[in-house]
């Protein structure tokens, strides 16, 4: 999943405490992930951009590519399928199915083939049992959890101020921010593993290696830049219950 941004970047404008809340010096800290985030997304679609303009020299698709990859490495159990949208594509460990966007899908461009190969990444590591990906399946209903329930028990706690369900809410948001953390060397390993296999199997050239190199690295700013985004918010949780609970 190329394009992953946490969903959890709210109070805007909590309301409380009159006027001054309503100017929150929080905020900041919001407005300042919203930025990172917005530059690691165009970053990402303008190198994908670039790079889908330039077809592959082995001429073959995602989906073929992503197939070649996948019985090289003597995975054959495992569906590709296409699904809508541009940057969708994502491995389904649950069914494994490799999902390529209509982006990817049917293209010959040099960055079709790298995100196809990346998503090979990840269900090679499903093979393997690459820990830090068992780790992120296991974490996976904690962090759903936390990113549901975290907004109302905090904003609960900080209507009634009350420390303990502002607390609360604070540990489930951080189940979220550790499943991002887990996340990451689960994504650089699928593109290292994407980067070497192109190579090794001479599905792409030498120029054509470097540019999927430029693609992956650009798509791997998208999940720093959710984690940092992620960790300004919960200071910000952090600093509104301390200012809550002084007064």
């Amino acid at each position: 999943m190329l394009l992953s941004y946490s969903s959890s970047n709210g109070f805007y404008g909590l309301g409380f405490g009159g006027l001054g809340m309503l100017y929150d010096p929080t905020m900041i800290l919001v407005l300042i992930g919203l930025v990172i985030s917005l530059a690691a997304s165009a970053r990402v679609k303008s190198t994908f951009a670039k790079y889908n303009k330039i077809r592959s020299m082995s001429g073959l698709t995602g989906a073929q590519a992503a197939e070649r990859i996948l019985h090289g490495a003597g995975i054959y159990d495992v569906g590709i399928q296409r699904v809508q949208g541009n940057l969708t594509d994502h491995y389904d460990p649950r069914t494994k199915t490799l999902n390529l966007s209509d982006s990817t899908y049917m293209s010959t461009s040099v960055a079709a083939i790298g995100v196809a190969a990346h998503e090979c990444g990840h269900a090679i590591q499903h093979q393997e049992k690459y820990k830090p990906l068992v780790l992120r399946s296991t974490l996976v209903p904690a962090a759903n959890l936390g990113s549901t329930l975290f907004w109302p028990i905090f904003l609960a706690g900080l209507i009634f101020s009350m420390g303990p369900l502002m607390t609360a809410g604070i540990v489930l948001f951080t189940l979220a921010v550790i499943f991002q953390l887990v996340t990451l060397p689960v994504e650089f390993n699928a593109s290292s593993r994407a980067v070497k296999i192109l190579g090794t199997s001479h599905i792409c050239g030498d120029q054509e290696v470097s540019a999927v190199k430029k693609v992956l690295s650009a798509a791997a700013l998208t999940y720093v830049a959710s984690l940092a985004s992620s960790i300004l918010q919960l200071l910000r949780l952090i600093i509104l219950s301390g200012g809550r609970n002084r007064d």
